[in-house]
This record gives structure tokens, C-alpha cells and sequence, in this order.
């Protein structure tokens, strides 16, 4: 289940669930070990921490990332590798994972993805989220020759885009968590 929104000062919102047969300390073990994410991200192919005690508030992820050549083919996003690096900003055992994406100048951006868990009869409810408000410097780049139709069609791209990548790995993580 998807459900993306768009507030007047936000540029995307987007948040999807799943039910997971765990406990929601071991969907956090999961989802906090950042260095995994290549076996459930759709772009995030793996990466390390560079900074700080991982997985704790403060700390750095360094991810590696690729991007097809066909995604939003029209716009001129990043294509095949590039990294990120990534501060996490919330860290509640069993309950939140939060990382802020960093500039090039290693300031935290209004750019949070996180990871929710909510227990459940049968395990938790894992929910993934993200939240861009003000635009990043990869958006700004992006979109900076772009009319305001291109612009207006570039954000609903690729909202569907982020809606259907969460979604897909939201249920890669819940199967890598049940596979315990």
C-alpha cells in the first residue's frame, strides 16, 4: 500500500507499510545496518560508515548508489554510480531510523528518509518513509534549466518513481528481515 502527498511547502512526501512477521527489535537491527541496503534498496547498492559510531545520531553513511540509464529518461538526473553520504538523525531502538542526505559540503539537507515500526499482533508494521522539503542541491541542479511545466513534470515523475522504489524495497527489507 502507496500514498504520496504533496504539501504546499514540501516537495515530496512519501510514505509506504508492510506487516512483518518479526519483532520490531529485529526489523530495527535490519533496517539501522545501512552498510546491507544493497540487498533491498533499488538504488543503493551498499556502502560504509565514515564518520561516528554506526548507526547512531551523528554518525555518517557513505552509500554507493546506481541508476539505469531509462529512469525519468527525459530529465537530467544521475545516471549509473555516484555516491552519497547520509547523517542519521533519529536512532530509537525497535522504533526509528532516520538519515538526512548531506550536500557536497557535508551539510545536512531537508532530505530525510527514514524507517518506522510499529508493533503488530503478529510482528510490526514497518513503514518507510521519505520527506524532501526545501530542494537539495542535486534537485536544484537538476531542475535549474527547466520551465515551470518541465519542472511541474519533472516532480511528478519522479514521484512515481520514489513511490514504486520504496515500495519495492519495502518488500525486499521485509523479506530479508523474515529471512532472519
Amino acid at each position: 500500500m502507496t500514498n504520496s502527498e504533496v504539501e504546499p511547502a514540501t516537495l515530496f512526501q512519501i510514505s509506504v507499510r508492510t506487516e512483518v512477521a518479526a519483532s520490531a527489535a529485529e526489523a530495527y537491527a535490519v533496517v539501522s545496518d545501512l552498510p546491507r541496503c544493497g540487498e533491498w534498496s533499488t538504488e543503493c547498492t551498499g556502502g560504509r560508515w565514515v564518520l561516528g559510531q554506526a548507526a547512531t545520531v551523528g554518525a555518517v553513511f557513505r552509500g554507493e548508489n546506481h541508476r539505469p540509464e531509462d529512469v525519468v529518461a527525459w530529465a537530467p538526473v544521475v545516471r549509473g554510480k555516484w555516491t552519497t553520504e547520509a547523517e542519521v538523525v533519529a536512532a530509537e531502538p525497535g522504533s526509528t531510523f532516520r538519515w538526512a542526505m548531506r550536500d557536497s559540503s557535508g551539510r545536512r539537507q531537508d532530505s530525510v528518509w527514514a524507517f518506522d515500526i510499529e508493533a503488530a499482533d503478529h510482528g510490526c508494521v514497518l513503514v518507510h518513509h521519505f520527506r524532501m522539503g526545501a530542494p537539495t542541491e542535486g534537485i536544484r541542479g537538476i531542475t535549474a534549466d527547466m520551465d515551470a511545466t518541465e519542472r511541474q513534470r519533472f516532480f511528478a515523475d519522479w514521484s512515481a518513481k520514489l513511490d514504486a522504489d520504496m515500495a519495492a524495497t519495502l518488500q525486499r527489507v521485509k523479506k530479508v528481515i523474515e529471512a532472519g
